[in-house]
């Protein structure tokens, strides 16, 4: 007697479709195409809850475990594990778009249909972490039992806007249709200098999330940091260059030492934090011999004049007079 050989796929409404063929000839004996929708745990499995099974012998709900990739168009690939059922190591594409990107978490849209041709959409979270991977490309890694984590790398160039939000767009065909549109994926995070050649962009404020990127130049002006950041799509190919510029003013602070603030999504300033040796001029100006937060040099040099340091830089500057050295270092906590 030949056994049943049962294999799973998902159809362009992403509802899950069960294939029972002989294991023998391969010939398929039925197709049920299966209404309902997927869901993740906390670990990304995912599980197809049948809607309206149709018979008794249909299931209320499968459990798809395997590992988690994406397609060239930016779809979700699950690769089912093959472990207890040789019926697995199904590929399962699940097509959508890129919703929502927290510190946490990425949500992607499922656009479904049902017999009576009413379509719906819903979300499904993936639970994990932000990294940039060794080319600044942007990366999600899913978590998975163990500790272990699959890797979701977002193709392409990512840009900023005009409140210094990383942006990823891309383009897609949609659902059915041939048709490319464009899509963006948003995050909102906190810029930090690293070192020379390392800028980073925090999701969260512990850093457990978020991007450290590579750059080839860096550049600090009275009015703007910038830094050069190359982006490869591919191992081989030559990086596209992204020019990571944020504008802002350069204040001295009573226990922050010198800061550049710069502006988020909302409008509010935020500060990125130095360390300096600072030597007073005799033309109204000051030099700064910028270093990073674990004071290393930054081998960058800035001269600000009097008059930008508003507020507590003008005490800082009469403070420099009264000490009559040639420089002074200032950093977090640092008070005069």
């Amino acid at each position: 007697m030949n056994k049943e050989h049962v294999k799973y796929e998902v159809d362009p409404y992403n509802r899950l479709v069960l294939i029972e063929s002989c294991k023998a000839t391969q010939l398929p004996k039925f197709r049920q195409v299966l209404e309902g929708r997927f869901k993740l745990d906390k670990k990304n499995n995912l599980t197809y809850i049948v809607k309206k099974p149709l018979s008794k012998d249909t299931p209320h709900q499968v459990k798809l475990k395997g590992k988690w990739a994406l397609t060239k168009d930016n779809d979700l690939l699950l690769t089912l594990d093959k472990f207890k059922r040789e019926s697995l190591g199904d590929k399962l594409t699940l097509k959508g778009q890129f919703k929502k990107a927290t510190k946490d978490s990425l949500d992607f849209s499922l656009t479904t249909k049902s017999k009576e041709n009413t379509q719906s959409t819903y979300i499904i979270k993936l639970n994990g972490k932000w990294q940039a991977d060794k080319y600044n490309q942007l990366t999600f890694n899913v978590r998975k039992e163990k500790g272990k984590y699959d890797i979701l790398t977002l193709k392409g160039s990512w840009q900023l806007d005009k409140k210094n939000q990383v942006m990823y767009t891309y383009k897609k065909s949609h659902l059915i249709r041939k048709q490319k549109k464009d899509y963006v994926l948003a995050f909102r995070g906190y810029w930090n200098i690293k070192t020379k050649k390392r800028i980073s962009y925090s999701l969260d404020k512990k850093g457990g999330s978020g991007f450290d990127f590579k750059a080839s130049f860096s550049q600090f002006r009275s009015n703007y940091i910038k830094y050069k950041v190359g982006i490869k799509t591919q191992a081989k190919s030559r990086p596209k260059n992204s020019i990571i510029t944020l504008f802002g003013q350069w204040r001295i602070k009573k226990g922050l030492g010198l800061v550049f603030e710069v502006k988020n999504k909302q409008d509010k300033p935020y500060s990125i934090k130095f360390q300096a040796e600072v030597k007073l001029t005799k033309k109204d100006t000051i030099t700064l011999m910028l270093k990073d937060t674990k004071n290393k040099p930054l081998e960058a040099k800035l001269e600000l004049n009097h008059r930008i340091l508003a507020g507590e830089g003008e005490t800082f500057i009469r403070f420099l007079k009264s000490r009559k050295e040639s420089a002074v270092f200032i950093g977090a906590g640092f008070g005069w």
